[in-house]
């Protein structure tokens, strides 16, 4: 079941024979605010006219995600993504497009009003789509058990309230409980229309013995929610001691759910994050809902698995600054020095807090105030330098043998740092704490990194060759795919997203004398005023040149009827219109025209070209290039059928293969006269 608008239960069975009208989906795009949905996965900041942060795609040392605010547009430079609001939720949730549709409706508070679809639209209800409803039913299924049940409120809520939980909390996190019984959840999934197939994909039910039973029965229940809020899995915890099973239980890898890409906590912290510039991390379910109870909300836990590089990620997109929170056990500090090191090759900044001995972010946060903790958490948390080095120098102060392992295990630490003012900084600090000379370390540092390098290329090959495949050479991988004719076309849906409807002065040159001896043609130049649609539409024209790539020339023709009319582009309706792949063109087309203000030249001083500098010289560098190439491709075509001609028949075409070769020579002297 999900709710729509107006909180009126759907039946899965009745959903997937509709479709959202377009009437809705123009409400939607108009409410919909791409900087403002954005803003909820990636911490934009100010650039100009537009915003700018971390890729939430890749990993990477410097913002080169964009959005535009005017434009209603994004741009992700180092992974080349780019689109509309619904794409970005297509491309970060993996959402299909009526899921990127249905989100938006509920954050904007609109309406869902739907038609029916063909046979042909119901066959595509994708695997995913049908796992996240049948999640999000086993949400609000927990949900009711806990508090609407006599079970749920004497074991569920006891428990919770045991533990010092306030019900504002519970409700915050979305906490659940599961009766014992073997199948309850199964069976009330089945009555209400849901597939025995997407319960057990989704890992709600599992089978044994030819029998279907509640995977999380017994158990009070956490829901593990993504960046934007969906349910992707679950995690529970045992309540009857007596039962021999795991203490805490988490949903499988699944079509939606991967573990190592998600942190507990996320959805609720993030804003929070962004505002504190700060992210806390912790290990576990109760940890992450104690925190956040006692006023420190900016809280999230790998949900106690070891931390990824991936759930990294997903916190460098909303802040730099992470603090590690660990208690005193020794096994769980092996594994948060671990952690520390993969956050700092991150490029993120790491302090850490050890908790006094025997204390748990739960319970230390249940026995003091919400101030004392605060004071707690600013004044005990310490860099990773002084971190590593209070945890190791206890017999270190007396072994030069352990001593200098120390230093060595902090240098390979800081090498791991992207930032080299940063790696110099923690240098002369380590020189300073362990009482030694920067030039010693700064060599020690220069082989630790010397020896990374090497592994890191020794591992690369190993992958490819594992893959049975040759590592290709960076040359390669950044050498553009389009052809020649791509760029071309590129180019002029580009001048008229841009400038369409802009005056220009047209420097051109028309025929006057064709020798006798068939020498060069002599030329005359011509000025002459017109509009880059007009130019480009009576060139394309007279030769009757048609566009090669499907998608250009689906947007050229939908862009010289705009621009002829000499009316503004409406872009952010533009993109409502366009298929997916003509949406990714039209955005990275206009973000990279303010690519240069990611990298802020105009605070440095830097002038940066102007777009429309000498835009008519482009228009016509453009035409006669595509023009050229246009004629060399029919020079070919006609090469080959004179090969299989008969003999009339090559006359014909050899008169009109004359033809195109002088047209060749012409416009080759153009280009020559016009460079």
């Amino acid at each position: 079941m999900l709710l729509n608008a107006k909180n009126n239960p759907v039946n899965i069975s009745t959903l997937s024979t509709k479709m959202i009208k377009k009437e809705t989906i123009d409400k939607i795009f108009d409410a919909a605010r791409v900087e403002e949905v954005i803003g909820d996965f990636v911490n934009l900041k100010r650039s100009g006219s537009n915003l700018k942060g971390y890729s939430p795609f890749n990993d990477e040392k410097s913002p080169s995600f964009m959005v535009s605010p005017s434009k209603q547009i994004w741009k992700d430079f180092s992974s080349g993504k780019g689109g509309n609001v619904v794409t970005f939720l297509m491309e970060q949730e993996r959402m299909t497009y009526p899921e990127a549709l249905r989100w938006l409706a509920k954050k904007y508070q609109i309406e869902i009003i739907e038609s029916e679809q063909t046979d042909e639209e119901r066959q595509r209800q994708t695997e995913r789509e049908s796992i996240i409803l049948v999640l999000e039913f086993a949400k609000n299924w927990f949900k009711n058990q806990l508090y609407e049940t006599e079970m749920g409120k004497s074991v569920g809520l006891q428990y919770f309230k045991g533990r010092g939980f306030r019900e504002a909390v519970l409700k915050t996190f979305e906490t659940g409980f599961s009766p014992e019984k073997r199948d309850a959840l199964t069976k009330a999934a089945l009555e209400k229309g849901y597939k025995m197939d997407f319960l057990l994909k989704s890992g709600l039910t599992v089978e044994s013995n030819g029998r279907h039973l509640d995977r999380f029965r017994g158990r009070i229940i956490f829901p593990i929610q993504s960046l934007s809020g969906r349910v992707l899995g679950f995690g529970g915890r045992i309540l009857n001691s007596q039962i021999k099973t795991a203490k805490y239980l988490n949903s499988p890898e699944s079509e939606v759910y991967h573990k190592s890409k998600v942190l507990y906590g996320i959805y609720q912290a993030k804003q929070q994050i962004v505002k504190d510039d700060l992210c806390i991390l912790v290990e576990g379910y109760t940890d992450v809902m104690a925190f956040h109870q006692a006023g420190l909300v900016n809280v999230v836990s790998s949900s106690g698995t070891a931390l990824t590089v991936e759930q990294i990620q997903l916190i460098k997109r909303l802040t730099k600054n992470i603090l590690v929170i660990f208690d005193g056990d020794r096994a769980g500090i092996s594994a948060a020095i671990r952690g520390i090191d993969m956050i700092l090759e991150q490029g993120l900044n790491v302090k850490v807090l050890l908790l006094p001995d025997g204390e748990d972010p739960d319970s230390f946060s249940k026995k003091v105030s919400t101030d004392e903790l605060q004071d707690y958490v600013a004044s005990h948390a310490q860099d990773f330098i002084n971190f590593k080095a209070s945890l190791l120098n206890t017999d270190a102060q007396k072994d030069p043998i352990k001593r200098g392992e120390l230093v060595r295990d902090i240098i390979k630490s800081i090498a791991k740092i992207p930032n080299q003012i940063q790696q110099e900084i923690y240098v002369k600090e380590v020189a300073r704490i362990m009482d030694m000379t920067e030039q010693v370390l700064f060599k020690e540092l220069a082989v630790v990194q010397k020896n990374n390098q090497r592994q890191a290329e020794k591992e690369y090959v190993r992958k490819k060759q594992v893959a049975g495949l040759q590592p290709v050479p960076k040359e390669e991988v950044l050498k553009p795919a389009s052809t020649k004719r791509d760029v071309l076309e590129r180019e002029i849906v580009k001048l008229l997203l841009l400038f369409g409807a802009r005056s220009i002065e047209v420097e051109d040159w028309d025929i006057r004398e064709i020798p006798e001896d068939n020498s060069e043609p002599v030329l005359e130049k011509v000025i002459r005023q017109s509009t880059v649609a007009e130019e480009i539409y009576k060139n394309l024209q007279e030769d009757e040149m048609e566009f090669s790539n499907p998608v250009f020339k689906d947007l050229y023709q939908r862009l010289i009827q705009i621009s002829l009319s000499k009316t503004p582009i409406d872009i952010p309706k533009l993109m409502t219109e366009l298929d997916e792949a003509a949406t990714q063109i039209v955005s990275h087309i206009l973000m990279d025209e303010d690519k240069y203000e990611l990298a802020s030249w105009e605070k440095h001083h830097i002038p940066v070209k102007q777009k429309d500098a000498n835009l008519g010289w482009h228009v016509m560098d453009v035409l006669l290039n595509l023009r050229l190439l246009w004629l060399k491709e029919l020079i070919n075509t006609n090469n080959e059928v004179l090969k299989d001609a008969d003999q009339s028949t090559r006359i014909d075409f050899f008169n009109t293969l004359k033809e195109y070769l002088f047209l060749f020579r012409l416009v080759s002297v153009k280009l020559y006269r016009f460079a």
